[in-house]
């Protein structure tokens, strides 16, 4: 049962972000150092190292730690440099804190009357805790929430308590004036809804955005880039896809070779690259040619490291070597292969039917001609898929952003290919959400699309 707020007096306790602090320098300067962010606070003198100790252990009552003006000079500096987290609570517990993400920055005064959530703004429980957390990419702080009855000041417009002593008393008004004061409450018809640079951005976008980027929050613990998180706690996924138990299309060979030696020059490839929308189905994509087109742009290479161990690589780059994205081509029409959804095996330069065509293909085809001008019917879509776990088992916050640039990186090694093929090709900007977790059967967190594009023959007159 969620106990009403109520007035009771508020307490105000202060801890440390970050516990990590050190006194470096010719001088002996007090310096906090978490992640990419340092700040110097003077020469380091006992009584700050005694302070900083104490504010790192736990929470420490305010009043308290304020009550010498050498203190408090020293608490505001902390403060305004976004080193201190401030709990609010009452004699039977804390109701929140808020926890800075980088230095403060002052919101206009007075506090309006009415607020709004953020749209930016997200509630949500993070990995390994119980208590929500409330954050948005515009704001200069975190807010965790102990108890559930503030959650109800979350919705709709909420008019900010008249209250004499707000915002140091009544709760519902403190919480509301913290919320806005970090950025995540807004006034009503603010910002958000009538600036260009706000309206343009979706919620998820900016988040991802954010998120996918360093930043000062480094310093809050949680970790970002190659960190193999997950080394320890979980096996990592396996190179090679599972096979799939459909019948085994070997593809041909090409001659590496020979392709050097008669190749159009890259100049020549880079300027004739052009997405072709049109396919001639009198003379279709042959068996030959999409499986030299799979080879150049996807095949497994293996070779050998520096102490002789195995190393695997494509012909196109990916963070760490790590190569999550996967093929799957939607053959609608093709000399030598027969319709149906297959998977390439890039280590065996192979593919294996998932399914034949049926309702699940020709979703994925519907789509991919939503996406062109022309509502091609495409000889072949290559549907690309990321397996997640790859690249998440060792990058923190930011894979997925790894997966869409390695998509873009496979985007230009394809049209390189085919433009030198002479083949029709054209990337899509979207495609089907679901469909493909529906014909192979894996799971969407597991492995689901992330791109798409269309090859086939190239008309004569283009």
């Amino acid at each position: 049962m969620i106990e009403p707020l109520t007035d009771a007096p508020l307490t105000e306790r202060l801890s440390l972000v970050t516990s990590v602090y050190s006194a470096v320098g010719e001088d002996d300067r007090l310096r906090l150092v978490a992640g990419s962010r340092a700040e110097t606070f003077g020469v380091a003198e006992t009584w700050k190292r005694d302070l900083l100790q104490q504010l790192a252990a736990g929470p420490c009552p305010a009043a308290e730690l304020a009550a010498q003006e050498q203190r408090a000079g020293f608490l505001a500096a902390l403060g305004a440099g976004g080193w201190l987290v401030t709990e609010i609570g009452r004699e039977k517990g804390p109701l929140y804190a808020v926890q800075p993400t980088r230095r403060p920055v002052p919101a206009p005064h007075p506090t309006p009357d009415r607020l709004l959530l953020s749209r930016f703004a997200i509630v949500h429980r993070e990995r390994d805790e119980r208590d929500l957390v409330i954050e948005s990419p515009l704001a200069w702080a975190r807010v965790h929430v102990h108890d559930p009855a503030l959650l109800g000041l979350l919705t709709g417009e909420k008019p900010v308590p008249a209250d004499p002593g707000a915002p140091a008393r009544a709760p519902a008004a403190r919480f509301l004036h913290d919320l806005y004061q970090c950025g995540l409450a807004v006034p009503v018809g603010g910002a958000e809804d009538e600036a260009l640079h706000l309206r343009q951005w979706g919620a998820h976008e900016l988040w991802f955005h954010q998120r996918s980027r360093i930043g000062h929050r480094d310093r809050l613990g949680s970790g970002y880039g190659r960190t193999r998180w997950a080394d320890g706690l979980f096996e990592p996924l396996p190179a090679q896809h599972e096979p799939y138990p459909g019948p085994v299309v070997p593809l041909p060979t090409p001659d590496l070779g020979q392709l050097r030696r008669v190749d159009p020059p890259l100049a020549a490839v880079m300027e004739d690259r052009r997405s072709i929308r049109a396919h001639d189905d009198d003379t279709p994509i042959t068996l030959e040619e999409l499986g030299e087109f799979l080879y150049r742009c996807a095949r497994m290479r293996f070779g050998s490291g520096p102490e002789g161990e195995r190393q695997l690589g494509r012909p196109y780059p990916s963070g760490g070597s790590v190569y999550e994205l996967e093929l799957y081509p939607v053959v609608r029409l093709a000399s030598g292969l027969a319709a149906g959804v297959y998977h390439y095996d890039d280590h065996e330069h192979a593919l294996r039917l998932v399914r034949g065509p049926g309702p699940g293909m020709s979703r994925l085809i519907a789509a991919a001609r939503r996406g062109t001008f022309e509502q091609l019917r495409p000889q072949v879509l290559i549907v690309v898929a990321a397996r997640f776990g790859r690249l998440a088992w060792t990058y923190e916050q930011m894979p997925y952003s790894l997966v869409l640039k390695h998509v873009g990186v496979l985007y230009q090694t394809m049209y390189l290919a085919a433009t030198a093929m002479g083949l029709a090709a054209c990337g899509l900007g979207g495609g089907d959400r679901e469909t493909l977790n529906e014909v192979t059967g894996v799971g969407y967190t597991h492995e689901s699309a992330v791109g798409e594009f269309l090859l086939g023959s190239r008309p004569t007159a283009r």
